[in-house]
């Protein structure tokens, strides 16, 4: 298998034509009801999950800095991401769920339009992740001003649904 995920065809990069970054044209393609959901992780010391949980975090809600965070990046995703189209969007919704020693982050986005979402809600979940980081990076550190702990991973497109 490969990248484009079938067997035996090579893949085909959309945004590339001749050496050429483009943008595609989706002008002929009718709208529909799209959505995407992303997540990923952030993993932290056992006192700074302990200090998200119980509001005492010094910068801070943590959780809800992100969420505003993860939700304007949404947004502006076709800003950061140069060969993304602004499209409508319909709804933003991130949501944070504590498991062993990390945070999970999901975000799922909904247009009603002619292209998918899932830059929108991979940005949206990375942001989130990221915005954690910045607002716990103090408690993070160790003597030497490192993050033995802190990683984000597994941000991924979950699921991705047309014509809902």
């Amino acid at each position: 298998m490969n990248e484009s995920g079938k067997h035996g065809e090579a893949p085909v990069f959309t945004h590339i034509e001749n050496d050429r970054a483009q943008m595609v044209d989706i002008s002929a393609k009718t709208e529909v009801l799209r959505e995407a959901v992303a997540s990923g992780r952030i993993y932290l010391r056992s006192e700074t999950l302990r200090a998200i949980r119980e509001g005492t975090v010094v910068k801070g809600n943590v959780l809800a800095t992100a969420r505003v965070a993860a939700t304007l990046a949404v947004k502006d995703t076709p800003r950061i991401i140069p060969m993304c189209h602004p499209i409508p969007l319909g709804a933003i919704t991130i949501d944070f769920e504590e498991g062993d020693g990390y945070i999970e982050a999901t975000a799922r986005v909904k247009s009603y339009g002619k292209t998918g979402v899932e830059m929108e809600a991979l940005t949206g979940v990375s942001v989130a992740l990221l915005t954690v980081w910045d607002m716990v990076k103090s408690a993070e550190k160790d003597e030497n001003g490192q993050y033995p702990v802190t990683r984000i991973e597994a941000v991924r497109v979950v699921e991705k649904r047309k014509g809902i």
